[in-house]
């Protein structure tokens, strides 16, 4: 009986169809893209036409890569008129979200934002690629490209104070600094870093404000008018 079992077993391993249901039920299908930094910004600074213009270029950008049938929003805050502020934590969904490669980034907002643990995200150079898949330039690069706009603090709200030198007016401008040296910036936005590196939860989304609103004044601090992009569904 023992012999007869044993050779049962090896015939089963050996039958290809046997072997096809054993890769099926051990392969998982790759997660959704749910976050992506945009390849390349709308090419007019911090002009971004608004909340509503970078969630267009999230959603263009989505459909071109094949993801169009989710809805998207960019990771922005805003203030908005009588200064009730749009929170970037409270307009991307729940998660969980994963990268182009189908990688975790985060499974909610909450470890995001390390509101309970820091360093529960993978807002990091290797896992925070555009929507193609592909390593967003960092530190060591050129050009470096890891400046991201957020206009946010480092729990995803909205910074207080004026919103043209938090938001480049609210993602609705591109003009340059004209603050003398050593004084704040006149116009400017905060930016967090996506290739963090020892900064914990904070610099992913509020690492430093730029050093104007335009393309040049972006790029004069390590960025190119690039903003992360979150799936709300």
């Amino acid at each position: 009986m023992g012999r007869k079992l044993a050779v049962l077993a090896t015939t089963l391993l050996l039958t290809p169809s046997y072997g096809v249901r054993g890769q099926g039920a051990a392969q998982q299908q790759p997660q959704a893209m749910g976050f992506f930094i945009t390849s390349v910004g709308l090419g007019n600074g911090a002009d971004l036409g608004g909340l509503a213009g970078a969630d267009r270029h999230c959603q263009a950008l989505a459909q071109a890569a094949g993801a169009g049938n989710r809805t998207w929003r960019a990771y922005l805050s805003t203030t908005a008129s009588g200064d009730q502020p749009v929170n970037a934590r409270d307009r991307i969904g729940n998660g969980p979200w994963y990268n182009a490669k189908g990688a975790p980034i985060a499974q909610n907002v909450a470890d995001l934002h390390g509101d309970v643990q820091r360093d529960r995200n993978s807002i990091n150079k290797e896992f925070a690629l555009n929507e193609k898949g592909q390593t967003v330039n960092g530190r060591g690069d050129q050009p470096n490209q890891h400046d991201i706009l957020t206009g946010s603090d480092s729990h995803g709200r909205a910074l207080p104070g004026d919103p043209a030198r938090t938001t480049c007016s609210n993602w609705t401008s591109s003009a340059a600094n004209t603050a003398p040296q050593g004084q704040p910036p006149s116009a400017s936005a905060m930016v967090g870093h996506h290739d963090r590196a020892g900064g914990g939860n904070s610099s992913w989304n509020s690492a430093h404000v730029s050093r104007g609103c335009g393309q040049e004044s972006l790029a004069a601090s390590g960025g190119a008018g690039l903003f992360y992009c979150f799936a709300v569904n």
